[in-house]
């Protein structure tokens, strides 16, 4: 019996195209990871497909007028329902402070506007594993 594809639901926080973010999708899932978008930026929305899709992992792209309140949100609805198995990595636009905010949040890892895809691909074989 082969093991499931693991999870991954992506979403974004802050404006900015869509089409970066589709983009990763389409490498993560050509990588063999299931993908689940959602185009809603609203942590309590965010956390309830997280939910109802029995993801792995919540990959958020974070865009100009990102803030640290919604990440702060997204962990406490993840906590308020147990979810904290479900891992949380983020990338694209924070300045050095604010990442390290993120980490002690409960962020996995940050990576920065311009990250390869192979290395997010690759970081995620290394360090995603599905929730049981």
């Amino acid at each position: 019996m082969s093991k499931r594809k693991v999870r991954i639901l992506m979403a974004k926080f802050g404006e900015g195209h869509e089409a970066a973010l589709m983009r990763l999708a389409g490498a993560f899932s050509e990588a063999g990871f299931e993908v689940i978008y959602t185009e809603s930026e609203d942590p309590r929305a965010i956390v309830n497909a997280a939910l109802q899709e029995s993801v792995d992992h919540i990959g958020i792209t974070t865009l100009p007028g990102a803030t640290l309140d919604q990440f702060r949100h997204l962990f406490e609805r993840l906590q308020e329902n147990g979810a904290h198995a479900i891992g949380v990595t983020a990338g694209g636009y924070f300045d050095e402070t604010a990442v390290n905010e993120l980490k002690a949040l409960g962020v996995a890892e940050f990576f920065p506007k311009g990250t390869t895809y192979e290395e997010l691909i690759g970081w995620a074989r290394r360090n995603i594993r599905p929730v049981d």
